[in-house]
């Protein structure tokens, strides 16, 4: 019997995925491996609160061609520091840019989300670690658990009226194929706005006082105060607090100028989705990889494969998502 194609980002032949997760400081890290010798790269930013490194390396004009992994990580910026433990995992197993005599430099690019609202008390004293990424690394397959898990243990969603009436975001990963070319989409959903279904009917996000979901976007229309009285009362410190990250892979032989126009591509699918997308207060990155091991009919191919891909990861971020502290979520169960 043959093996089963995984129906996830690991879709794609050579790339896996592990994550490390910490329940009772609800914070966690996932990283993206890629296939030995790397893979193409290029991103697109679309928020404009990140917390970022080594997106320079990404741009179509750069030196590197190929990166090594990319991490995605809770803990803000101090969490950007866990990309030390990937580049030791990967220079252990000679992996990386090459520099001659001094062997090589792994290129490992990561972006952070803001996951301290549901640490104990709500404070800035844990994040993931170098360790916790190596670990991370360790345990990467082409099984990726989803939901509360890795850099979406301590997701939210749905924080236009303030954190308290949020819901639980989480990890969400899918693929799609046509013929031999595949498209995976890996999406961490900690976003200021609701999460759509395929219907355009609100399936996580806001909730009012009397815990019915709210329009986000109508309410911010209508001149509500981003984060509700938290924002008053804090003078705009819920500001960067939310942030959309997502990584597309596809076997597909496309360039770094075709791969950030896929990136471009899989941030309108995700605005398509996530309502409002990309706000002031939204550190939203999109990265774009490529194997490059077959050929595509034209990148468009593989950007409307994308297209398809993104929703259901988003859609499976939320809907596999258990609920923490007091903050629900769509997996939680019944009593």
């Amino acid at each position: 019997m043959s093996e089963a194609v995984p129906s996830n980002l690991a879709a794609v032949p050579g790339i896996t995925v592990g994550h490390w997760t910490d329940l009772r400081t609800a914070t966690g890290c996932t990283v993206v491996l890629a296939p030995a010798g790397g893979m193409r790269a290029a991103c697109a930013v679309r928020g404009r609160a990140t917390g970022t490194r080594e997106i320079d390396a990404l741009d179509p004009r750069h030196l590197v061609g190929h990166i090594d992994a990319v991490l995605l990580t809770g803990g803000s910026a101090y969490g950007l520091g866990a990309a030390d433990g990937v580049m030791r995992w990967l220079k252990e197993r000679g992996r990386g840019f090459p520099v001659g005599p001094a062997g090589v430099v792994p290129i490992v690019p990561t972006a952070v989300i803001f996951d301290f609202d549901l640490a104990p008390g709500s404070k800035a004293d844990r994040w993931p670690t170098a360790e916790d990424a190596y670990r991370a690394c360790s345990t990467a397959s082409t099984e990726i658990p989803a939901g509360s898990v890795g850099a979406g243990t301590g997701a939210t969603v749905g924080k236009a009226l303030g954190p308290g009436g949020a819901m639980k975001g989480g990890v969400g990963t899918w693929a799609t194929r046509a013929g031999d070319v595949v498209v995976g989409a890996l999406v961490v959903v900690n976003a200021v706005g609701n999460v759509l279904d395929g219907s355009g009917r609100i399936l996580a996000g806001a909730r009012g006082a009397d815990g019915k979901l709210v329009d986000a976007l109508g309410y911010l229309a209508q001149g509500g105060a981003p984060f509700g009285a938290l924002s008053r009362s804090t003078g705009g410190a819920a500001a960067g607090r939310n942030t959309t990250l997502a990584v597309v892979a596809t076997n597909a032989q496309l360039d770094r100028v075709a791969l950030q126009s896929l990136a471009h591509a899989a941030g309108d699918a995700l605005a398509r989705r996530i309502v409002p997308y990309g706000t002031p207060f939204d550190g939203d990155v999109v990265f774009a990889v490529s194997t490059a091991a077959v050929a595509a009919a034209t990148p468009l191919q593989v950007e409307a494969l994308a297209a398809l891909a993104v929703p259901e990861a988003v859609e499976r971020a939320v809907r596999l998502a258990r609920g923490m502290r007091d903050i629900p979520g769509l997996a939680d169960v019944s009593a």
